[in-house]
């Protein structure tokens, strides 16, 4: 396992970490024995930064990663969010009740007593332009129930407003290579700054497995059957806002690219680790053979340049006209 420094957290994580949307809710049925042999392997394999947030499945991914740390003595860290829990899902509603009462949950269900990274869970873009909800952060922190905190975007404009303010730790943001414009100035930006990047939805809600086929059916409470379209939240969060046969035109003219004996997947995730702005990469798991497969990644050579050429026309051709100046 390769690590690398979480920005000015001082946090040293593992390079590919992971991420727990998929053990709490919205990707199916879950089974939590399962769920934990996944976390446990991912301890045992050299993971130790873990990210969650309070609304996967109502908590749920939390206190699973309070049952890991009260079975395992190795010390991790875990990131969550805070804002989703809103109703309406309103700039107003990032105020200083609101979200003490949130992290105060959070801390209840991780049975912790500070936080070791909250993010603002891609709030309206109004909430960029509202200083006081970051003064609110300022005093959580001072009031000791976080170490750090940071912000998870939707839009690179977000996450460059986000930079203004002086404590923001870490950006989370969609990178993969179906979506690539974070790297053209929102990375720089960190790196002047000293500001962590977290690459959320690597391989592209599954697409970047190779596994998905056309026609294929998700079960009903699965986000890439109900939200293809944005109909429940931000359309880039389903495929990277890719549309579905569109992309698996695109999975099939990279297939070539991939060494023999490396997966797919796996090739994708040393994509992104390729970018030293990025502090790690945080595919979610369900299954330990899935954490297996993911952490290879790490230990993968770099990707040649002429390779990563071929990478880009693909970008180029095929997805960027579709989503680029969207997100």
């Amino acid at each position: 396992m390769q690590y690398r420094v979480l920005g000015r957290t001082g946090f040293n994580v593992s390079t590919i970490s992971v991420g727990c949307w998929a053990i709490g809710g919205s990707w199916g049925k879950i089974n939590d024995e399962e769920s934990l042999a996944a976390l446990h392997r991912a301890l045992d394999l050299g993971v130790n930064f873990f990210d969650t947030a309070d609304v996967y499945g109502d908590g749920h991914s939390e206190r699973l990663l309070a049952r890991l740390r009260k079975e395992r003595s190795e010390p991790f860290y875990v990131a969550t969010k805070a804002g989703r829990r809103l109703s309406p899902h309103v700039a107003e509603g990032y105020d200083r009740d609101n979200l003490t009462r949130f992290v105060e949950r959070s801390l209840t269900n991780l049975r912790a007593e500070a936080l070791d990274l909250v993010q603002l869970h891609c709030p309206p873009t109004d909430v960029y332009y509202q200083p006081e909800t970051f003064g609110v952060l300022d005093d959580l922190v001072r009031a000791g129930k976080l170490r750090h905190y940071g912000v998870s975007v939707e839009r690179v404009e977000e996450g460059l407003k986000a930079l203004e303010y002086p404590n923001v730790k870490s950006i989370q943001v969609i990178y993969n290579i179906f979506r690539q414009r974070p790297a053209e100035r929102l990375f720089e930006e960190c790196t002047r700054r000293k500001v962590g990047i977290l690459a959320r939805v690597p391989l592209a809600s599954g697409l970047l497995t190779g596994k998905l086929t056309r026609g294929q059916q998700f079960e009903a409470d699965d986000h890439r059957t109900f939200n293809r379209h944005g109909e429940a939240f931000d359309r880039g969060e389903t495929f990277s806002g890719v549309d579905y046969d569109t992309a698996l035109d695109a999975v099939d003219a990279l297939r070539p690219l991939v060494p023999r004996g490396t997966t797919l997947a796996q090739w994708a995730l040393r994509w992104i680790l390729m970018e030293r702005a990025v502090t790690c990469a945080i595919p979610g798991v369900r299954r330990a053979a899935q954490v297996e497969d993911n952490l290879a990644a790490s230990e993968l050579d770099e990707i040649p340049a002429d390779v990563l050429k071929k990478v880009q026309l693909v970008y180029q051709d095929r997805i960027r006209p579709l989503v680029h100046q969207r997100w």
